[in-house]
């Protein structure tokens, strides 16, 4: 029984699987991250450029 346990790799993989997921959240956040603050960049120079314009 103990052997067996041992020569199991189906958790291994699990947590492979687990580590690689994780790895890409970070990356997607970090990313996202970053084009949200270009983008609120661009809103603020877009809302500033229309201070001042009457309708």
């Amino acid at each position: 029984m103990i052997a067996r346990f041992l020569h199991d790799r189906n958790g291994a993989t699990a947590i492979e699987y687990a580590m690689i997921a994780s790895l890409i959240a970070i990356l997607l956040i970090s990313a996202l991250t970053g084009i949200g603050v270009k983008l609120e960049d661009i809103f603020v120079a877009a809302e500033a450029g229309f201070q001042g314009v009457t309708p």
